[in-house]
């Protein structure tokens, strides 16, 4: 008992349209040849006759799997929702025609460019936690354990840029009251219900200067180094997607990648707050 359902909002169709949003995340978030940021939320729904455990997960409440991608500005660019709430790992991701796209190369996106200022490339990257596996194309952060100063640089780095989803999801849970408990509807139809809401979020968005304001998202204060969270997070109601190592499949290409992000954005490719700031997030 699976429904799986898919919609692509605004996901870049050419390499041009790819560098816009590559030129968006560096303006904005400075993070080099980020073309996007991901992740996982659990959404609550009543448990479906008949169903066992299916769509039990790992606390304990029964709910279907929302993975999107997410621009720099908080809209959805892909959404994919359906997987059973059993399914409680990174590998979510596998289900996704999206991944299908990206590993096959189908997704169009350019080809490795020159880091700013270097004679070092690297290719058009997606942010994500650690629940997901690194590739070529997705980066994560580096483990907690052992972490060296130049290591917790890049997951500043990379958990500041990555935020955006995180404030997209808690923008949508608090904006759209039904995610505050569990969906009590059939479940062939609480994946159009989910779509339906992160379709109106991006029109909304687009559309009403107040629907996203200052208070809404996270804000970081580099002259006290301090981070204010959005308000979304007085209620966050979605559940994080939980990582699972038995089904982690980390590639050494991607973990090459991230060492090349990692020196550029200790050297070259700091910023003046960066020092400061990996104290307050803790990374």
């Amino acid at each position: 008992m699976v429904h799986l359902q898919c919609f692509v909002f605004q996901i870049p169709t050419t390499e041009n349209e790819w560098l816009e949003q590559a030129n968006q995340f560096e303006t904005q978030w400075q993070f080099n040849n980020c073309v996007g940021a991901i992740d996982g939320k659990h959404v609550l729904i009543n448990k479906p006759p008949g169903s066992g455990s299916l769509y039990y997960n790992y606390k304990g409440t029964f709910s279907v799997v929302l993975f999107a991608v997410v621009t720099v500005d908080y809209k959805f660019m892909y959404v994919h929702t359906g997987v059973n709430g059993s399914v409680s790992d990174g590998g979510v991701l596998k289900h996704t025609t999206f991944y299908k796209k990206l590993t096959s190369g189908q997704l169009m996106l350019p080809q490795p460019k020159f880091l700013s200022n270097t004679n070092t490339t690297a290719p058009y990257v997606f942010l994500g936690d650690s629940v997901f596996a690194i590739s070529k194309h997705i980066l994560k952060p580096f483990p907690q354990k052992n972490l060296t100063h130049d290591k917790r640089i890049f997951n500043y780095r990379l958990s500041r840029a990555r935020r955006v989803v995180e404030n997209a999801f808690g923008i949508l849970s608090s904006r759209f009251r039904l995610f505050k408990k569990p969906i009590m509807v059939d479940v062939k139809n609480v994946d159009v219900i989910i779509l339906a809401c992160c379709a109106l979020h991006n029109f909304l968005s687009k559309k009403l200067k107040n629907y996203i304001t200052n208070n809404c998202v996270d804000r970081e204060d580099f002259e006290s180094a301090t981070l204010r969270g959005g308000l979304w997070q007085q209620e966050q109601t979605l559940l994080d997607v939980n990582q699972c190592n038995q089904y982690q499949s980390n590639t050494e290409e991607g973990k090459t990648v991230r060492n090349i992000f990692k020196e550029y954005f200790n050297v070259v490719g700091s910023v003046d707050f960066q020092e400061r700031m990996i104290n307050v997030l803790g990374v």
